[in-house]
């Protein structure tokens, strides 16, 4: 495997470790599919995680501007699926720091842990384990603004975009791998229904 690891090196540790399945899903937003992704299962294994984590690092270094900021730059991420990945870049790239945002309920907005402070002007890498809708990294990426911190960039081991996903405008952007999955927002007549099988119900 190469340093940054390839599209099809990627998904297929990936499927390896049981976080991309093929199938019938629905998920919680409503929307149906014909992959499940839960990076978390690739991040059992240090080994996956430590592959991801480095490779993802290096796509952010290779960007020079952030490059000049790294002695000086924080990793802000959502708790709990980003936390692994959030780490790992976080050594990779010998940032200064992580920070996580969660929700006390889920009706809650995203809010940093206590005592969780950012300083004025601070730089901000934001890194998730996936990227699907966008809704939790937009809030993040506002959550940090509001704090008086700067998003320089966003990172995210699969960009599996569905079509409601935000765009983020000109932010730099980095992935290790992009899943082209099927999306349908009515079972009776989406394609990937098999006639008689129930969706599979995932939690996120």
């Amino acid at each position: 495997m190469q340093l940054v690891p390839t599209q099809e090196e990627v998904v297929k540790l990936l499927r390896k470790t049981g976080a991309l399945r093929d199938g019938f899903f629905e998920y919680p937003n409503g929307l149906f599919s014909n992959q499940y992704l839960q990076v978390a299962l690739a991040m059992i294994s240090y080994q996956a995680q430590k592959t991801l984590s480095v490779g993802l690092s290096r796509l952010v270094r290779s960007d020079t501007e952030i490059r000049a900021v790294i002695p000086e730059l924080s990793i802000v991420t959502p708790a709990t699926g980003g936390l692994p990945v959030a780490y790992g870049v976080c050594e990779a790239l010998r940032a200064r720091r992580v920070y996580w945002a969660e929700r006390d309920n889920d009706d809650e907005p995203l809010q940093f842990r206590q005592f969780h402070t950012l300083e004025p002007g601070e730089k901000v890498l934001l890194v998730d384990d996936i990227l699907r809708s966008g809704r939790k990294l937009t809030e993040l990426k506002r959550l940090v603004e509001s704090q008086g911190g700067g998003v320089v960039g966003l990172a995210v081991v699969v960009y599996q975009p569905n079509p409601h996903c935000a765009s983020f405008g000109s932010l730099p952007f980095f992935y290790l791998a992009k899943l082209d999955s099927l999306y349908c927002e009515d079972k009776d007549s989406c394609a990937i229904v098999t006639p008689g099988v129930p969706p599979v119900k995932v939690r996120h």
